[in-house]
């Protein structure tokens, strides 16, 4: 996208020429930030739509569904788990702007080694995506902030919103060229062109560095030498348990893809609950603030059930559409890839609709609680599985089921997402203790976290989620937990304090 260059009056903060460049109205870094984000966006989510399909294509892996969908919650789940050490890396180590650097390397390196023909390569290279992705997720929104004199700033929201329209941009262009060159012409072509588009977003990255806020250059808390002499001989240390545990396990002739998956989808389940855990045990919260948490803990609870059934529109729905749906529209056939352009584009014709009809019924005095907001979303994301019941029980007698069956689906959870997440990262930074309010918006990504975890460990357990049965018991699960929140609203709000 080319950028719309203005000469406008300089703020006080910038010294020397007088003039400031703008991008659309806000600071030049605004556009370094945008593409960057927009090409990590186009990678990761034109990676994201082939995986699954890989993983059970005869000319790819050639796994059971199961398997494939373990290892992509799996994978979702780490990428979630990492932005939390992601976010300390910076903090202590390396500043937002040098890390997001690496994380781009990283992430390119990743896309790289998926590229290459051999099933070894093919999971290290999931492992560097994710380990980037963390790195990258947990630190660019925040030098977006730093573009900004504070919260205060007229701009902040409206670079935000500027922000989040390129995230959906890579998203909605990475199916229709990722996916239809690794399902057409060769998945690992696929998985390298996931790697040029970091590439690009990198170089952007790197050229336009001048632009950001010097803040960006800030290592908040520094460690000392000595804090970083201990962190790297511990890490060293359980690095080097893993590899002769591993090792152990492969020569004895034991091992499995579960010896990693197992431990890894376990490991996205405790965490969550333990940080929850030891953040209400703090005697060093006020009554006001553990009161809030008590809250947080529905509104966390009813996100990890969201994502559960949210995110397996890459895993289940996809496979499901491989091969039970009739994958053209008038006759015209596509790739299976390209559904997953489906919600970020509905997401950029939505949510200004959203944002739009929030305001009207907030003047009006009408506009719905946090808590009503919080069990429609959990309602919406059932109701699309009790949706997904009609094309399985086409499919179950013998016939494809048409695409637009699929579309139902994403649009009801695109709702549903609109409705839920915008007010979940909200009612995270209103609810956050004072002393943990820096880590709190990698809490909420914890949700995502146990969702994605659960649904690996289902998988890993053999249970088909494209059975009938188990999408219904799903989808019950969610309108239940949206029930119980509004039911018990009340109780909710109380503890919620002014929290509205």
């Amino acid at each position: 996208m080319a950028s719309s260059l203005t000469k406008d009056s300089v703020s006080p903060g910038t010294p020397g020429s007088g003039y400031e460049q703008t991008f659309f109205g806000h600071p030049r870094g605004l556009a370094t930030l945008f593409m960057t984000e927009m090409w990590e966006r186009f990678s990761y989510y034109g990676m994201r739509a082939l995986l699954p399909l890989y993983l059970v294509a005869p000319g790819g892996l050639h796994l059971s569904a199961s398997t494939a969908t373990a290892i992509y919650s799996v994978y979702l789940s780490l990428v979630y788990l990492l932005a939390l050490p992601g976010g300390w890396f910076a903090d202590r180590v390396l500043g937002p702007r040098k890390t997001v650097a690496v994380a781009g390397l990283v992430i390119m390196l990743g896309h790289l080694t998926l590229a290459l023909p051999s099933s070894g390569t093919f999971f290290a290279g999931l492992g560097l995506v994710a380990i980037g992705s963390g790195l990258l997720k947990a630190n660019i929104s925040t030098m977006v902030g730093h573009l900004y004199k504070g919260p205060d700033d007229p701009r902040r929201d409206g670079g935000f919103t500027v922000f989040y329209i390129g995230i959906n941009l890579g998203a909605f262009a990475a199916p229709l060229v990722i996916g239809t060159i690794g399902e057409k012409v060769n998945w690992h072509l696929g998985f390298a062109l996931a790697a040029l588009g970091m590439a690009l977003g990198l170089a952007q990255f790197l050229m336009g560095r001048r632009h950001l806020d010097a803040r960006s250059d800030v290592v908040p808390t520094p460690m000392s030498a000595e804090e970083k002499a201990s962190t790297l001989r511990k890490g060293l240390l359980w690095l080097a348990v893993a590899v002769v545990f591993y090792a152990v396990v492969a020569l004895s002739g034991h091992y499995t893809l579960n010896w990693i998956m197992v431990p890894l989808a376990v490991v996205g389940l405790v965490i969550p609950v333990w940080v929850i855990a030891r953040i209400k045990r703090d005697k060093s919260l006020d009554q006001v603030e553990q009161s809030r948490m008590s809250a947080y803990i529905w509104f966390f609870v009813a996100a990890a059930v969201f994502w559960m059934i949210y995110d397996q529109g890459g895993s289940t729905l996809s496979i499901f559409a491989e091969s039970s749906a009739e994958n053209s529209v008038f006759g015209w056939g596509f790739p299976v890839s390209w559904y997953q352009s489906v919600n970020p584009v509905m997401i950029m014709a939505l949510a200004p609709v959203f944002a739009w009809a929030w305001l009207a019924l907030n003047r009006a005095g009408r506009e719905p609680s946090t808590i009503v907001k919080f069990s429609s979303g959990l309602v919406l994301v059932g109701a699309s599985f009790f949706l997904f019941l009609a094309p399985l029980t086409i499919a179950d007698g013998g016939h494809k089921a048409a695409a637009l069956w699929l579309v139902a689906i994403y649009f009801v959870q695109t709702v549903g997402e609109l409705t839920l997440s915008p007010v979940g990262l909200s009612v995270t930074t209103k609810m956050a203790p004072a002393k943990y309010a820096s880590q709190m918006m990698g809490v909420w990504f914890l949700a995502v976290t146990a969702g994605d975890a659960t649904t690996a460990l289902l998988s890993i357990a053999g249970v088909d989620l494209n059975g009938m049965g188990v999408v219904a018991l799903e989808a019950t699960l969610a309108v239940v937990a949206g029930a119980a929140i509004y039911m018990y609203r009340n109780k909710v709000k109380s503890l919620m304090g002014n929290v509205n």
